[in-house]
């Protein structure tokens, strides 16, 4: 169990995170938020990379975390730029790594191997790093996280820079964890979250504005979707924002999100329709 009670943190006079509480139990939870909600801030304070000013903001089971030595075993970290080592194998940069968990040496050598092959980066072991295009080294990421088998992992960003089919396979490779683990994803793809996670986080403005699973989410916008002819858009009253373009036919249409009863179609809610209506409030 992870629990985060009362967290705020500041960088220089502005406050990024307020008061935030939340507790995590094993299961795969996504974190949504716009740019600079506090996502990556968040992240980094509960990684140890922002000191706390109060060292009982974070606990590991029950346990106050003071630095990242205090359950460096039992994290895995994918921050949301990742390139070091560039000079290095890929193997080696792995050792390096591994060692820095302090793995065991005489697991070490498994341990790369499973987690190279595991993000399909094994034809590649004894390339340098920065030979490697964007989205290796964004598996290589990937890859680092899963070393020592940690029962945290946290991804930030984990699928910027990959391909369809190795946004695929990091789902897959998410779906296949031990759920016993904590598992944090930190993404603005909503599809990624979508698919791949038991529990949503809504942060905005250093605050957690709602939590619960994909269904309890897409319920803030029950009732709330519509599809409207793209012609037809300026003929409405009221407030109501427009979510997406889509082709039907020869027909452009719109799906908008407005608390008004509107005399148009209705559409059921998606994770995306209930994260904005979160995000706009009383806007719409």
């Amino acid at each position: 169990m992870l629990k985060i009670e009362n967290l705020s943190k500041s960088l220089g006079r502005k406050k990024i995170i307020k008061d935030l509480s939340f507790t995590f139990k094993s299961g795969v939870y996504g974190l949504l938020g716009p740019n600079g909600a506090g996502k990556t801030t968040l992240i980094r304070c509960i990684t140890q990379l922002y000191p706390l000013s109060d060292i009982n903001s974070i606990k590991y089971n029950e346990t106050p975390i003071r630095s990242l030595n205090d359950y460096v075993s039992h994290i895995g970290y994918l921050p949301q730029k990742f390139g070091l080592f560039r000079d290095l194998t890929v193997y080696d940069a792995m050792e390096v790594l591994a060692m820095e968990k302090k793995l065991p040496r005489n697991t070490i050598k498994d341990e790369i191997l499973r987690c190279v092959e595991s993000v399909n980066l094994s034809d590649r072991i004894k390339s340098r790093v920065k030979t490697l295009s964007g989205g290796m080294i964004r598996r290589l990421g990937i890859a680092q996280a899963f070393l020592g088998d940690p029962d945290i992992l946290i991804f930030d960003e984990p699928t910027a820079g990959l391909d369809p089919e190795e946004r695929l396979r990091f789902k897959l490779i998410i779906s296949q964890l031990d759920r016993n683990k904590i598992v944090l994803i930190s993404t603005h793809i909503v599809s990624d979250i979508e698919t791949a996670c038991d529990n949503v986080i809504v942060l905005n403005n250093g605050s957690i504005v709602s939590s619960g699973s994909c269904e309890e989410i897409c319920q803030f916008a029950e009732n709330k979707v519509y599809l409207v002819p793209h012609d037809e858009l300026n003929r409405l009253e009221g407030k109501y924002f427009v979510q997406s373009q889509y082709q039907e036919g020869s027909k452009a249409m719109c799906r908008i999100i407005s608390s008004d009863n509107l005399n148009y179609e209705k559409a059921a809610p998606t994770l995306e329709d209930g994260y904005m209506c979160l995000l706009k409030g009383e806007s719409i």
